[in-house]
């Protein structure tokens, strides 16, 4: 059975955080709140935490990844990032929106699209996730905490528990997350393409 954590959303302990931190840097699957919904995150080098989400989620092997990240300095380190995609990303993070970019020769090829060689990422608004993203010092390989043949994303982290109790190692009960995913934003080619609709405005990418 995975550990269950109860974390302030928005003062997060700090030992709390330290023992995500230490299950993803041992290779660890974890569920943790973000500004859009709850999900599933692992260590960007772990290929095996990697392919446990997958089956999780039971993915196919184009599947578009997000890498969550802490800042926009960081989120330039694994994209490339021309100076109009630049300014969008610096007013629009962080927020719940995902950015579909180049991946930079930084990001492990199992976690780009195989065609395009692009990659999801984002900067999300919530006190859990950037104390994790800020004490472990790398981003989090995240995906929607969404699971087969279901139409929404789990809400509740007991719920949770039940779910996935066996399947990962951490859930992380920082209170009500919303539904919507974040609303997808495809900038490879600098000039905004709205891929999903969710969770954020979209008219200044319209």
């Amino acid at each position: 059975m995975s550990d269950f954590l109860q974390v302030h959303p928005e003062n997060p302990q700090s030992r709390n955080i330290r023992q995500a931190v230490n299950v993803l840097m041992a290779g660890g699957v974890i569920v943790y709140p973000t500004d859009s919904t709850y999900a599933l995150g692992c260590h960007i080098g772990d290929k095996s935490a990697l392919d446990r989400i997958r089956r999780i989620r039971q993915l196919s092997d184009d599947h578009n990844f997000t890498l969550v990240c802490s800042d926009l300095s960081s989120l330039s380190t694994y994209a490339v990032v021309n100076n109009s995609a630049y300014r969008i990303l610096k007013a629009y993070t962080p927020g719940p929106y995902t950015f579909i970019l180049k991946a930079s020769p930084e990001v492990p090829r199992r976690l780009k699209h195989p065609k395009r060689k692009t990659i999801g990422l984002r900067v999300p608004d919530h006190a859990i996730t950037q104390a994790i993203l800020q004490m472990h010092g790398e981003p989090i390989m995240s995906t929607s905490l969404i699971l087969p043949g279901e139409d929404e994303q789990l809400l509740d982290a007991y719920e949770m528990r039940l779910k996935l109790g066996n399947l990962v190692d951490l859930i992380i009960d920082g209170g009500a997350c919303g539904l919507e995913p974040t609303t997808m934003i495809d900038l490879v080619e600098g000039v905004p393409s709205i891929m999903r609709v969710g969770k954020g405005n979209t008219e200044p990418f319209e």
